[in-house]
């Protein structure tokens, strides 16, 4: 039987319908990939397991990755652009430069995937994959990450450098606003924290910390400024790590260190200085499962700001640069 309505009716009838799925899609899953690329996990854990097993410190490097990303207009996969004529990238920013690592290991992790699965995931979400499978790896809990975010086509050096990523130097009521700024309560900005159980630092963050803070254990401050002078841009990139008892095992023994008033960097130590977080920095020392729930939980809510979906920015072929 003939159709009843004209023909434009039916093409917008179409056109809604379409639209319909492409909202309901354009939302992030744990399956997103699960018949577009059905090996992206197992290929990106592998990549990852050996990057990690070559340097440990790779593992944290990977996680900071994914962090330094988000906090700059959300998980889009920006820091990962080199400089182009129209537009300065994020790698070069203060809070980058000399201090992000782990590009090559996505790239690998890239290279693979658009092997088995051309123009199908994103760089934004490898970096995703990269961070979780990188905390697993050194002994912490896993999650399930969300997945389906695009690539972004710009980055924004002026971004990167306007202080969104909370210094070193930071007082407590800054990290709590800067977090709070991209969706994330004091309780998530805590476990956040808490991934500096791994990696390690430049002198140049820790310096005013070791010489200036009276908040230290005189002991600890004494062996740090062995590596890291009084002078500045003296042993500037010298690094030591950020939790002195076990650098690459991902623990709760930050936590431990505050209490002892160990924490390298002047924020860590804020978060346990007779302020709102002391009692959570308590409970993360003492209930090590506590606080791996509470990090993975963050780290779903971190994965989640402003990403990228349906039809917005685009899949990149390779990461560094916009197709």
């Amino acid at each position: 039987m003939a159709s009843r309505h004209p023909i434009w009716v039916i093409v917008a009838m179409a056109f809604v319908t379409t639209l319909g799925w492409g909202s309901a899609s354009a939302q992030l899953s744990t399956n997103f990939y699960s018949k577009s690329c059905p090996n992206v996990l197992s290929t990106a854990k592998s990549v990852v397991q050996s990057a990690v097993s070559k340097e440990r410190r790779m593992g944290a490097s990977l996680l900071r990755l994914f962090f330094h990303d988000c906090f700059v207009n959300g998980c889009d996969g920006s820091i990962l652009l080199d400089d182009t004529s129209s537009f300065q990238g994020e790698k070069t920013a203060g809070p980058n430069q000399n201090s992000v690592r782990g590009y090559n290991v996505i790239d690998q992790i890239k290279s693979k995937v658009e092997s088995a699965c051309p123009g199908v995931v994103s760089c934004a979400d490898i970096v995703a994959i990269a961070a979780r499978d990188s905390v697993v790896l050194l002994g912490g809990p896993s999650w399930e990450v969300k997945l389906g975010r695009r690539d972004a086509r710009t980055a924004s050096l002026s971004r990167a450098n306007s202080g969104v990523i909370p210094p070193p130097t930071s007082t407590l009521s800054n990290l709590i606003s800067r977090f709070k700024a991209q969706g994330l309560s004091t309780r998530d900005m805590v476990a956040l924290s808490g991934s500096h159980t791994i990696g390690q630092a430049r002198c140049i963050s820790f310096r005013p910390r070791i010489y200036n803070d009276s908040n230290i254990d005189s002991s600890f401050s004494k062996t740090r400024q062995g590596k890291c002078p009084r002078t500045a841009g003296s042993g500037d990139n010298n690094l030591s790590p950020l939790d002195l008892q076990s650098p690459t095992a991902f623990d709760n023994a930050y936590f431990k260190n505050l209490l002892s008033n160990k924490g390298l960097l002047h924020s860590d130590q804020e978060l346990f200085n007779g302020g709102t977080t002391d009692s959570l920095v308590k409970t993360y020392s003492n209930n090590p499962k506590t606080f791996n729930s509470d990090f993975a939980s963050a780290m779903i809510k971190m994965g989640d700001i402003k990403p990228l979906t349906g039809s917005k920015g685009e899949i990149r072929k390779i990461c560094s640069k916009i197709n």
